[in-house]
C-alpha cells in the first residue's frame, strides 16, 4: 500500500478525518494521545472498498462474518479509559490483552500507546486480515492468536489491562484472573438489547466495577472459525 492510499482522498481525506476528531472532542474525548493516534490511523484501509467512503463517520460498520468495526467514539472511549486506569511501565501500560481483533482497527489504535499488545480473534479470515492491516502500518509490538477469546491468553498473563470488543452475558472469570494486581478490564456486558460498558479494577483478590455507558456490541462467542 502506497502513501497515497494510506493518506486517503475525497471522503477518506485528511479533512474528513479532522471532522471526526472534532466530533470526538464534542462528545467528551479529552486524551490527546488517543485523538492524535486516531487522526493518524487510516480507518478506511480496515474496510472493504465499498464502505471505505464511510470510514470517518462515527458509526460501526460491517466487516463480514457477522462482525463490525466499532464506532470511533467507542474505540476512543475504551482506549482513553484503559490509559487512565492501567498500571504504567516506562510511561505506558506494559502488557495489554485485546479480545476480538476483528479487522485490527482497535489494535492499531492501542499499539502505539502500549508496550506489548496481545490480541485474540476466533475467526481466522478476520485475524489474517488484521495481520495484513497492521503490517501495512508497520506496527511491530502486536502478537496475534487464533482462539476462543472467552479463555483469554493464559500463557501470557498477567496483563496490566484487558479490552474486550464483544459482549458476553457475564464477565468471564478467566479474564478476571488474568489481570495483574492493579490492572483493569474494560468490557461490554449483557444481552444484545441491554449492554453496559464496564470498567473492572483488580485490587488483590477483590474486583471493583464501574458502569461507564450503555452500549451495543456483537455477542462474545466461544469456539474458533477456521474459514
Amino acid at each position: 500500500m502506497n502513501d497515497r492510499e494510506l493518506a486517503g482522498i475525497g471522503m477518506t481525506s485528511k479533512r474528513t478525518r479532522e471532522r471526526l476528531i472534532s466530533r470526538l472532542l464534542e462528545h467528551g474525548i479529552k486524551d490527546w494521545t488517543v485523538l492524535d493516534v486516531m487522526r493518524s490511523t487510516p480507518r478506511h484501509i480496515f474496510l472493504d472498498e465499498a464502505l471505505s467512503h464511510r470510514a470517518y463517520e462515527d458509526v460501526a460498520l460491517p466487516i463480514g462474518y457477522g462482525q463490525t468495526i466499532s464506532q470511533p467514539f467507542i474505540v476512543a472511549r475504551m482506549t482513553e479509559t484503559l490509559l487512565a486506569h492501567a498500571p504504567r511501565r516506562e510511561g505506558k501500560p506494559g502488557r495489554v490483552l485485546e479480545i476480538g481483533t476483528g479487522c485490527g482497527y482497535q489494535s492499531a489504535i492501542l499499539s502505539p500507546l502500549v508496550g506489548e499488545l496481545f490480541t485474540v480473534e476466533r475467526i481466522r479470515p478476520l485475524l489474517e486480515k488484521a495481520r495484513r492491516n497492521l503490517s501495512r502500518l508497520r506496527l511491530r509490538n502486536v502478537r496475534f492468536r487464533l482462539d476462543d477469546g472467552t479463555m483469554g491468553w493464559p500463557e501470557e498473563a498477567p496483563f496490566d489491562a484487558i479490552l474486550v470488543a464483544a459482549a458476553p452475558a457475564r464477565v468471564p472469570e478467566e479474564l478476571l484472573q488474568q489481570l495483574a494486581d492493579g490492572g483493569c478490564l474494560i468490557i461490554p456486558v449483557g444481552a444484545e438489547l441491554h449492554q453496559e460498558l464496564q470498567l473492572i479494577r483488580r485490587d488483590g483478590d477483590s474486583f471493583h466495577t464501574e458502569v461507564l455507558a450503555d452500549v451495543r456490541f456483537v455477542p462474545l462467542q466461544s469456539g474458533k472459525v477456521q474459514h
